[in-house]
């Protein structure tokens, strides 16, 4: 097995719900980037944008990125923009196997319409915004060891394709 399974990925896309229970079945520690980054600062990452704005909330990425990697036996789920960063996606692929979860536009802004602490949706047109940042980062989440398309599919058949796809990549 891997050292560490780690989920990149757009926001809504199910890092998070996908990331518990996959830890949970592998018997694997659970490790949410954005909780880590928000305890780190002592405030919410809406908090962090508003205040000290993306590059400084992108530096302590960085830093809570390296500092989790250093462990093993996790699954990471990290924030959305954290592809962006050459360095980020080079640790990424030193310590672990990365698995891109992506979803079309429309079920993204289905899933997060409602959410308000996601300072990157604080705009007239969310939906424009959520396809200009998917574009805008393509590229990147590409780079990822596998993609699968989350969209219209339950949590349970995600997490069987991501075990198919880890112990095909491991064995």
């Amino acid at each position: 097995m891997f050292k560490n399974i780690i989920l990149t990925g757009f926001m809504g896309v199910g890092k998070t719900s996908v990331g518990t229970r996959l830890a949970k079945d592998l018997g694997y520690v659970f490790v949410d980037t954005d909780e880590l980054i928000e305890a780190d600062q002592k405030i919410t990452i809406t908090e962090i944008f508003s205040n000290f704005g993306e590059p400084y909330f992108r530096d302590v990425e960085t830093r809570v990125i390296k500092r989790i990697l250093e462990n093993e036996g996790q699954v990471v789920s990290t924030g959305g923009g954290a592809v962006i960063r050459d360095e980020n996606r080079r640790a990424f692929k030193e310590n672990g196997i990365t698995i891109c979860l992506t979803a079309h536009p429309e079920s993204i802004y289905a899933r997060i319409r409602h959410e308000t602490h996601r300072p990157l949706l604080q705009v007239a047109d969310p939906l424009a915004n959520i396809r200009e940042l998917l574009d805008a980062r393509e590229r990147f989440y590409r780079q990822a060891d596998f993609v699968i398309d989350t969209s219209e599919r339950s949590v349970d058949d995600v997490i069987d394709e991501i075990k198919e796809k880890v112990r095909y990549a491991c064995c």
